[in-house]
Parts: C-alpha cells; structure tokens; sequence
C-alpha cells in the first residue's frame, strides 16, 4: 500500500497531515510507504493528482473524494470531518476509514 500526501507549500497544514498518516499506520500497525510530493505549478498539480492542498491518496485513491476540486490550481483545501465541521485536515477517522477501505479491496 502506499498513501501519498501532496501538498501546496503556502498551505501549512500538510506537515500534520503527514503525522496524522503516520499515527493512523502506527496505532493500527499497518505497512505502507508514504510518498510526500511537493507541488509548485499548476502543471506539476495536475500530473500528480493534486486537488488542493493537502491531498491525501491512498493507492492513488483520494481519500475525500467529495471535497476535491479538479481545477488543478494552487490552494488550500477543506475537509468534512467525521462530525460534521470543516478543517483544513481530515480528522484521524477518515484518513483511517479510506486506509481500511483499501485493505478491505485488496482482500
């Protein structure tokens, strides 16, 4: 499995994103790699599967496919969290919702 979090540098939320990831595969001990893109320019964010920042993937898979957007342009994104509310992150439920979702398919 590998999750992939691309990000927007002016978006300061994705260095928690990437802890929030990594605490999902450690508290539930799973294996994956986890690939950490930057993206710059417009072009870069729609080569990489980028739809704001921060996207999460896992096997290629957005994790949030309802808060996408698909314009390929530079910004920050929000997040429908298990209650409910917006953020600027999804909390630890969904992030763990779409990794098990993937195992769940590979089984």
């Amino acid at each position: 499995m590998r999750v992939t979090v691309i990000y927007w540098p002016e978006c300061h939320s994705y260095k928690e994103a990437i802890e929030r990831v990594q605490k999902v595969l450690a508290e539930d001990a799973i294996q994956a790699d986890i690939e950490v893109l930057e993206v710059n320019t417009e072009e870069e964010a729609r080569r990489t599967g980028f739809a704001v920042s921060p996207t999460i993937l896992v096997d290629g898979q957005d994790i949030d496919p309802a808060s996408r957007d698909e314009s390929g342009r530079l910004s920050c994104r929000t997040y429908t969290k298990s209650d409910g509310s917006l953020g600027p992150l999804p909390d630890t439920t969904k992030i763990r919702e779409a990794i098990r979702a993937r195992i769940g398919a590979e089984e």
